[in-house]
């Protein structure tokens, strides 16, 4: 299908409910693609919903069809961090001729604590956070494990991917961090979570809502492939965690339908929740070789100005990482770059890009990869 329209709100601090989110970003959507709602005949949302929030409403798509003044077929897709990019696959999958994909969430009324908490139960709750994990200490076993096996790679490349993304996100109005400098030197110095993982390793929460319009009609932006694959919920069922089989396996779906390999992609945006797990996709993606991604990194090769540049809005690290709006957060940024329109982070050449969306700690993963028509 196509990408007919794109829409997503500032990422960050907003006096919005998440309703109010979906409907802006929607409405942006659908004025990008040059259509009205009646014209859509079908919604996919994404929210998680938090039941600590000051909400307290968990029926979103019946407060979409409220919102919208509509009875059309409304049906959300839940993923944890990945679910608006694995509702925009399940989008694909419906015989529509127009459908809207769209992701919200409203999480900066909540308690650090509360968060913290509820993350693990929308992603792992069943046997390691009652062994006292919470995400920050699952991806930092994660480090711990690829930086044994690969000890070349060290802290300081983590904190080269998280400059990169704060040096991107300074350039983007609709991120938490725009226009925000962040030093290097501030970014290795800064307080540590759990090792080797430090405040600057991790993304930040925001509130903020996503859409795009999908068409069977030509527009300038086509999906030309389209992956989804789960994996074992817990890090420990796994043999190995510096590899995720269900982001290598969702690619290379994505790849087969397009036709094409990790070498013909101009621009990614990939799920940076922590920077390692930006360096494991550098690698399950096809980008680098398994182990080698450092050398990458200290050669500028994801940089804006790089031969293959990667989270230009900032990824999940610095322009907010509002859950369910996320995945389609990134096909924002795709759109806006290979429709030439993305200001001063602009890339020199964007012609076919990737998104890599996922939900726990490679639990859920989805890969689309688009092209300018």
């Amino acid at each position: 299908m196509y990408i007919k329209g794109a829409g997503m709100t500032k990422f960050g601090i907003s006096d919005k409910s998440s309703h109010q989110l979906a409907y802006d970003a929607a409405q942006e959507a659908l004025d990008d693609a040059g259509i009205s709602f009646s014209e859509i005949d079908a919604v996919v949302c994404s929210s998680i919903e938090w039941f600590f929030s000051l909400e307290k409403q968990r029926h979103f798509e019946s407060m979409l069809s409220s919102i919208f003044k509509t009875h059309k077929p409304i049906v959300r897709i839940p993923a944890a961090c990945g679910s608006s990019g694995a509702g925009l696959w399940f989008a694909q999958q419906q015989d529509f001729d127009n459908v809207l994909v769209v992701g919200a969430e409203k999480l900066m009324t909540c308690k650090s604590e509360a968060i913290t908490e509820e993350f693990m139960m929308a992603a792992e709750s069943k046997w390691e956070q009652t062994e006292g994990f919470n995400f920050p200490a699952q991806n930092a076993m994660v480090a711990q494990e690829y930086m044994l096996k690969y000890p070349e790679t060290t802290h300081d490349h983590l904190s080269l991917i998280a400059f990169k993304n704060h040096n991107n996100a300074y350039s983007n109005p609709k991120a938490k961090f725009y226009n925000t400098k962040i030093s290097l030197e501030k970014i290795r110095s800064s307080p540590l979570v759990c090792s080797p993982l430090r405040v600057f390793d991790c993304s930040v929460s925001a509130d903020g809502g996503s859409a795009v319009v999908l068409s069977k009609d030509k527009a300038d932006i086509k999906i030309i492939g389209a992956g989804l694959s789960t994996d074992y919920m817990s890090t420990f069922e796994r043999e190995d965690n510096t590899s995720w089989n269900a982001s290598v396996t969702s690619a290379g779906t994505a790849y087969k339908q397009a036709g094409i390999d990790h070498s013909d992609i101009d621009i990614a945006e990939i799920h940076d929740a922590f920077s390692i797990v930006e360096l494991i996709a550098y690698e399950d993606l096809g980008f680098s070789k398994k182990g080698t991604a450092y050398k990458k990194i200290e050669d500028g090769y994801f940089e804006l100005d790089g031969k293959l540049p990667v989270n230009t809005s900032g990824g999940l690290k610095a322009k907010g990482h509002p859950l369910s709006a996320t995945g389609l957060g990134q096909i924002y940024e795709l759109v806006k770059q290979l429709r030439k329109e993305a200001g001063d982070r602009q890339v020199s050449k964007a012609s076919i890009a990737m998104a890599q969306s996922i939900g726990g700690a490679g639990g859920t993963v989805a890969n689309h990869i688009l092209k300018k028509a």
